[in-house]
C-alpha cells in the first residue's frame, strides 16, 4: 500500500489548491490527515453538520454504527467507493452508501466497526485501509442510529473485492472531481417531526447520492480548501 504520510509529514502552512488535491490521491491524503486531525480536535459544538441535531429526537437510546469513505487513486487521481444498499434490507434499502454498520459488541472502538463491516459487506481487506480519521458522527432522523463517519486511504488501485449480495446490490466508483462538480449538487430544505432541515443531493451519472451519505458527501468536500 502506498504511504500517504502522517499528520507530521505536511507543513500545516502550505495549503494545496483545490485543483491540485482533486488531481493527486497521495497529496490529498496527506492534506486530510491533517485537516481531519484538526476536525476531531474541535468541540462538539463546532463539529456539529449543518442544520442537523447530534442527538436523537426520540426516547429511544440510539444505537452506534460507523462507515467507511474509502479513497483511493486511479492513474494518481483520486476516487470514492460506495455502495448501492440492496433493496430488502431493513432500512435505507435501496440508497447509496458508504460500507458500514453497527457497532458489535466485540469492535474495540468504532473505527474497528468500520473496518469489519467493510470486510464483510465488499471484502476489503483491514490492512489495505489507512485511516485517515473521523468526520463529526451524524444522527439518522429514519433510523436512530448515531454514525460516526471515517475517512481511509487505499493506495492505488482497488483489490478485488466479493461484495455480500444479500446487502450490496452494486458497487460504484466515482472521480472526487466529478463528485465536486457544482452542476450536479443541490439541496433541499425538509421537515421532519418539527425539526427543518438541509437535504443535500448528488446526480452522479444514473445515481442520486442523498440523505446521510449526502451530508458525509458535503463535510468531505467542505474539508478542501476553497475554490
Amino acid at each position: 500500500m502506498d504511504d500517504a504520510g502522517g499528520p507530521g509529514s505536511q507543513n500545516a502552512d502550505v495549503t494545496p489548491a483545490r485543483a491540485t488535491l482533486l488531481a493527486d490521491a497521495e497529496a490529498l491524503a496527506r492534506y486530510l490527515s491533517v485537516r481531519l486531525a484538526r476536525v476531531e480536535a474541535e468541540p462538539p459544538a463546532v463539529r456539529e453538520l449543518e442544520g442537523w441535531p447530534s442527538r436523537p429526537l426520540t426516547s429511544a437510546a440510539p444505537r452506534q454504527a460507523a462507515v467507511l469513505a474509502p479513497i483511493y487513486a486511479r492513474e494518481g487521481a483520486p476516487w470514492l467507493l460506495f455502495t448501492r444498499r440492496a433493496s430488502d434490507l431493513p432500512s435505507h434499502s435501496g440508497e447509496i452508501s458508504f460500507p458500514g454498520g453497527s457497532r458489535d459488541a466485540a469492535d474495540a472502538n468504532l473505527a474497528q466497526t468500520a473496518l469489519r463491516e467493510s470486510y464483510e459487506e465488499l471484502g476489503l481487506p483491514g490492512e489495505r485501509v489507512r485511516m485517515l480519521g473521523a468526520m463529526p458522527t451524524v444522527y439518522s432522523v429514519v433510523s436512530n442510529f448515531l454514525v460516526t463517519p471515517y475517512v481511509g486511504w487505499i493506495g492505488e488501485g482497488l483489490p478485488t473485492l466479493r461484495p455480500q449480495i444479500t446487502e450490496v446490490a452494486e458497487v460504484i466508483e466515482a472521480p472526487l472531481s466529478a463528485l465536486d462538480d457544482a452542476r450536479i449538487y443541490h439541496s433541499e430544505e425538509w421537515t421532519r417531526g418539527g425539526f427543518a432541515h438541509s437535504v443535500h443531493f448528488y446526480d452522479f451519472g444514473q445515481h442520486r447520492i442523498w440523505g446521510l451519505t449526502g451530508r458525509m458527501l458535503r463535510h468531505l468536500l467542505g474539508l478542501l480548501p476553497p475554490r
